[in-house]
């Protein structure tokens, strides 16, 4: 049995070789030994052929490690054993013949085609985005048409053979030093014809309906949130499978909370008289009420904190903080009670402010004027 020769030798590249590098003299390799340039030559057929298997393993960056390190038999124990002839090679390299010549080579075969995707935008509330819900949305899309089962013949009809390409999808036609084959324009590569078309998808295989689908939305999701909803998008064509339902979430605010990532943020208002003494107050939470306390001497803008009662985090389920900033209110209309006793106060407090303004006073003119 004849050894296999090197792959790097066949493609004419050095073993630290980019990608690009052996692309190029795997081009270059195909262009000269290519069959229909060689046509009857079994040399070039057998050159082709070598540097198609090369270009595989070596373009390939975990197959081209396994041989840097094994060689050939380290290839072998992959289970790649090379190609069986010019159809696998075809097959295998399709886009890459595309490439190189602008039109698909000898060995094209039609792909079946997946469905569109589809996008619908849904709105939340801040609570169902909170806790998450169930809900249901109405789409329209293409589905596989229940008259005909996709096939686009009438009930009891088959398709036929294309007469243009004789059944092969393809058509040939000279360019150079090839003979290249096409994709039919009649039949746009299926080899079919549709004598006898569905009247109710009108041979096209596919109808528009309108379906409602069940949504699962999870608590913490947030405006730009995307959920994939898989096999919910439209119809594939020639049996391919459906696409995807992308829906993207956006979430109207709510009129106390506020949202930063996982955590809840809300302004607390309280009166000065609280803020000096001290107070426990009810404040709303995302659950239900919950007793705050405020401590003496209150300061606007404290910032006070209910932990673990925050929004739940998408990945772990673990919620934020309820973050809750002081807001005091000064009174605008007090009865002449409340204000002989403010008075009352503010002489008590102007004693003590006067003496640590004239004590900063002091201080002030020591300093400015030795």
């Amino acid at each position: 049995m004849t050894a296999k020769r090197d792959y790097y030798e066949i493609l004419g590249v050095n073993r630290n070789a980019s990608g690009s590098e052996i692309k190029a003299a795997y081009r270059k390799q195909a262009l000269k030994y290519h069959p229909d340039r060689n046509p009857g030559d079994k040399a070039s057929e057998e050159s082709f052929k070598e540097a198609a298997e090369a270009y595989e393993v070596l373009h390939d960056p975990q197959k081209r490690n396994i041989y840097d390190q094994y060689g050939h038999q380290g290839i072998e124990g992959t289970g790649f054993s090379g190609f069986g002839g010019f159809d696998d090679i075809f097959s295998s390299f399709g886009d890459i013949f595309e490439d190189f010549f602008g039109f698909r080579t000898t060995g094209f075969r039609t792909k079946v085609q997946r469905g569109a995707d589809l996008r619908y935008n849904l709105n939340l509330s801040f609570m169902e985005a909170a806790f998450g819900t169930d809900t249901g949305i109405n789409i329209e899309k293409m589905e596989v048409c229940s008259t005909c089962n996709g096939n686009a013949c009438k009930p009891g009809t088959q398709p036929e053979n294309c007469r243009r390409c004789n059944g092969t999808g393809q058509i040939s036609r000279s360019q150079g030093f090839f003979t290249v084959r096409t994709t039919c324009p009649t039949c746009r590569g299926q080899g079919q014809s549709i004598p006898h078309p569905c009247s109710h998808c009108n041979g096209t295989g596919q109808v528009m309906v309108s379906k409602k689908v069940s949504v699962k939305i999870p608590a913490g999701v947030d405006s730009g949130s995307r959920l994939r909803l898989t096999g919910e998008g439209e119809a594939g064509l020639y049996g391919g499978p459906p696409g995807d339902l992308y829906v993207f979430i956006s979430v109207e605010p709510h009129e106390f909370f506020e949202r930063s990532n996982t955590d809840i943020i809300c302004r607390i208002p309280i009166s000065f008289i609280q803020a000096a003494l001290g107070d426990k107050i009810k404040v709303p939470t995302l659950n239900n009420e919950k007793k705050l306390e405020i401590p003496k001497g209150t300061q606007p803008g404290d910032i006070l904190r209910f932990s673990g009662l925050g929004i739940p985090s998408l990945r772990n389920g673990r919620r934020g903080d309820q973050i809750m900033q002081i807001i005091i209110n000064t009174p605008t209309n007090l009865s002449k009670k409340q204000e002989e006793f403010l008075k009352e106060f503010a002489k008590l407090e102007s004693s003590k402010l006067s003496t640590k303004l004239k004590n900063m006073f002091k201080g002030a003119n020591t300093t400015a004027f030795g």
